[in-house]
């Protein structure tokens, strides 16, 4: 075991040590091409040679245009590498490179000086440059001025001027280091004629009777349809044989040979490189058959074979490279999906940061708590006399007789006095105060110091008990604050799973079910958090609810029910409609109000709202008093109440901080009860939450059941404690909430927990909105038709959830999760 774990060890050290070495070499290479300017160089070198149509060079000013703009440090060897170019080409037509570049020197200076640095001025500078020589050329070489000659300078120049805009956009991708992204169909297509018009340079090389640029050409195609397909091959095809037949009228059938082997060469690249290799090579002998001669047919069948012995030596690493630049690959989408991942991981990262943040500031908040004294110690009672002695004794007469001779015994006193003034908020003329006025010369101002300082140290002693409830209030907000974010960190990092194979199942299940369905996107598939969308035609059916939910719900052995249709907006068009895991309960809700005296406003207010994680809350606000200010108080609650529920807080915290906000935010005395109660639609679990409200009720068959609390109206106190009550419900419990001015009974009611469960208990009917009619119309018909106060009564009915095509036999199929 030893032996092969240090063989094991020692792979690892090779490899690690070759892949530094590896990586050193690249960056040496990459140092040498183009910051020393080598890769400028031979680019330059075989630009200078590129001609087409036998005596246009096109190519010369945009190169030197563009190093000029981008990478003028390295002008002049993009200068000097075009000039040795030409040379080696002919030396008669050097001369035109030399004065071309020259001229064109002289006109951007000159504009940069007067324009400053102009990239649009560029393309006429080229075009200025290339026309003005090439007509002087021509004219010297004819001796005179003639339609060819305005025809020739006017094209090349035009040319040019082209050339240097496709320079513009494939030169930078080469030679800068900007963050990787995917390159566009644009400049991909620019980036093959720049690799063309380099290829046109070594027309004329040949190696063993076979042609450089043909084998470099069908290299960089079997590069393109492996990496893109057969559209980019055959796209790449395309433009490299036309851009080689430009140069050579005689190679014209390039152009048909390539496109047609890089559209082979991508249909087959499901093959791997031998697949696409043998695109080419059919391609190849299918298009070289045209030709008369059977050596030229050889040759090129020849010279496919060496293109394709380079392309299998390519290292797979630099092929993986090329493709994440080029849409619509595995490699560029696994490169965009690192991308957004590491995006995502940076985002949840701060997220996280904020919520470690706030948890830090909750435990700060809870570190500075202290226990609430019970009584004095010693160190407070020192302090508490010394302030009544600076008000008494300090100037008697018999100061040094109590205090010096007597200490025991008047501290005793003081201690005593204190104590019950604190008990029975004062001195009774008993015996401790006969025997204080025997021992001090100024009893009752001694004991009327004291009650002055024990209030003054009771008002403090509130104050730092309400500065400590408030600090405990703060750290259960920021602690709250901190969960919330938390939750959202983890939420962004959870990845959308490829659901390929399950998409493909659901779509055939569907179809075979004869529903025509255009596309099936899978987002989740958690039991209970089932997301799914699928495309549908637009169809008056309504089929999403009839035929597809149930479909999937015997597919993915949930029930499953559409959330969400997004209609097209063509009547021929499709409809995208959003299916999702239906809740094990629904509430139907029903509400009864009505306002003190018969009036228009009520001062209570009330709320059914769903939470997004699976609850439901059901609250009633009852502001004090009535009319306006009373509702606007009750619905200021509730309205505070839902947007921090729907934040995600917990609604014990939720509570305290809408508490926290009435009681400072104003000075007058307005309170306002909150009873609230959340159900969980996957368990039928509630919990009641009560602010100084009537009791709630809970209705089973014929059983009836109070759920009750005890805390002051919300806004009164600026820290209390929320009782939360916990019960079980069942499908078919009725859930009955009520503000004060119905659970109240008429005056000759003696209980009225008694009354209210026999109002509901008589109860004929289990509709919730016909219960609440019922029970505020048996409260007012027993106050004699009176409505004595604001009156609001909501019944919630919890029942399984059935969806209405449930029931609906489907096929069974079975899916891999």
């Amino acid at each position: 075991m030893e032996k092969r774990t240090g063989v094991g060890d020692s792979l690892q050290r090779f490899k690690d040590s070759a892949t530094n070495r590896l990586t050193k070499v690249r960056s040496w290479m990459r140092t040498v091409l183009f910051q020393w300017g080598l890769f400028i160089y031979l680019v330059g070198f075989l630009l200078g040679r590129a001609m087409i149509l036998s005596e246009m060079l096109p190519f010369v000013v945009p190169f030197f245009a563009v190093i000029w703009m981008t990478k003028r440090e390295h002008a002049k060897l993009a200068f000097i590498a075009l000039i040795l170019g030409t040379m080696s080409v002919n030396l008669s037509v050097a001369w035109f490179t030399v004065s071309a570049l020259l001229v064109y020197a002289l006109i951007q200076r000159t504009s940069e000086l007067v324009l400053k640095k102009n990239t649009k001025a560029v393309f006429i500078h080229v075009f200025l440059s290339v026309w003005a020589v090439r007509f002087g050329y021509l004219t010297a070489t004819e001796g005179m001025v003639s339609e060819y000659t305005w025809m020739i300078s006017t094209a090349e120049a035009s040319l040019s001027a082209v050339v240097t805009m496709i320079f513009f956009q494939s030169i930078p991708l080469l030679m800068e280091r900007k963050r990787q992204r995917s390159y566009r169909n644009e400049e991909i297509i620019c980036l093959m004629i720049f690799l063309a018009s380099i290829m046109i340079g070594t027309i004329g090389w040949v190696v063993y009777g076979m042609a450089v640029e043909s084998i470099l050409a069908r290299y960089v195609l079997l590069l393109a349809a492996f990496v893109g397909g057969a559209a980019i091959g055959s796209t790449v095809g395309v433009v490299t044989g036309l851009i080689l037949s430009l140069a050579n009228v005689a190679s014209l059938y390039q152009m048909s040979l390539l496109a047609f082997s890089g559209l082979l060469g991508g249909l087959l690249r499901e093959g791997k490189k031998m697949g696409v290799g043998v695109g080419l090579l059919i391609g190849t002998v299918l298009i070289s058959m045209y030709g008369d001669s059977q050596t030229l047919v050889m040759t090129s069948i020849y010279e496919t074979l060496v293109a394709i012995s380079l392309f299998l030596l390519t290292p797979k690493s630099f092929i993986e490279h090329l493709s994440r630049y080029v849409p619509g690959t595995v490699e560029h989408s696994q490169e965009q999906q690192q991308y957004m991942r590491k995006v995502r991981d940076i985002t949840a990262q701060k997220v996280e940061q904020f919520s470690d943040l706030f948890h830090t500031l909750s435990e700060s908040f809870t570190a500075m708590e202290k226990p609430k004294k019970t009584d004095f110690d010693t160190k407070d009672m020192d302090v508490f006399l010394s302030r009544v002695t600076e008000h008494t004794c300090q100037t008697c007469f018999k100061k040094e007789k109590c205090w010096a001779n007597k200490f025991e015994e008047t501290y005793q006193y003081m201690e005593d006095l204190m104590q019950e003034c604190q008990d029975e908020g004062g001195v009774r003329q008993g015996r401790l105060y006969h025997d204080f006025s025997n021992h001090c010369v100024k009893p009752d101002k001694v004991i009327q110091a004291i009650k002055d300082e024990l209030k003054s140290y009771e008002a403090s002693q509130q104050l730092q008990n309400q500065l400590t409830e408030s600090r405990r209030l703060v750290a259960d907000q920021l602690r709250g604050v901190s969960q919330v974010m938390d939750d959202f960190a983890k939420e962004i990092q959870r990845e959308k799973t490829t659901h390929q194979k399950q998409e493909e199942q659901i779509g055939e299940a569907i179809a075979d079910a004869g529903v025509d369905i255009d596309q099936v996107e899978i987002y989740q598939l958690d039991a209970g958090n089932i997301d799914i969308e699928i495309t549908l035609p637009k169809n008056d059916l309504n089929e999403s609810e009839k035929i597809v939910a149930p479909l999937l719900s015997s597919i993915l052995e949930e029930t499953i029910v559409v959330k969400h249709t997004e209609p097209s907006a063509s009547p021929y068009g499709h409809d995208r409609v959003s299916f999702g895991s239906a809740k094990q309960f629904v509430v139907k809700t029903g509400v009864a109000n009505a306002a003190k005296g018969g009036g228009w406003v009520s001062g209570d207010s009330y709320s059914t709202l769903p939470i997004n994680a699976g609850k439901y809350a059901l609250a009633i606000s009852d502001g004090m008093g009535n009319g306006e200010r009373a509702h606007i108080e009750s619905s200021e609650t509730l309205q505070l109440l839902r947007n921090v529920l729907q934040s995600g807080i917990e609604e014990t915290v939720a509570i305290k901080s809408i508490n926290s906000v009435l009681s400072l935010r104003s000075e007058d005395e307005i309170f306002s009860t909150l009873d609230l109660t959340m159900i969980d639609l996957q368990d039928a679990s509630a919990k009641f939450l009560k602010v100084g409200s009537t009791p709630s009720f809970i209705k089973r068959g014929k059983q009836v059941k109070m759920v009750e609390s005890s805390n002051l109206p919300i806004g009164m106190l600026h820290e209390f404690d929320v009782d939360v009550v916990n019960e079980q419900l069942k499908a078919g419990d009725l859930l009955i909430l009520m503000s004060d001015g119905v659970y109240e009974g008429p005056k000759h009611i003696e209980n009225d927990e008694v009354w209210m469960k026999r109002i509901i208990q008589e109860l004929k009917t289990e509709d919730p909105q016909e219960v609440a009619d019922v029970i505020m119309e048996r409260v007012i018909r027993e106050r004699g038709g009176h409505i004595v106060d604001d009156m609001t009564v909501m019944v919630a009915k919890v029942d399984h959830n059935l969806p209405k095509w449930a029931s609906i036999p489907t096929p069974q199929y079975a899916i891999a999760k």
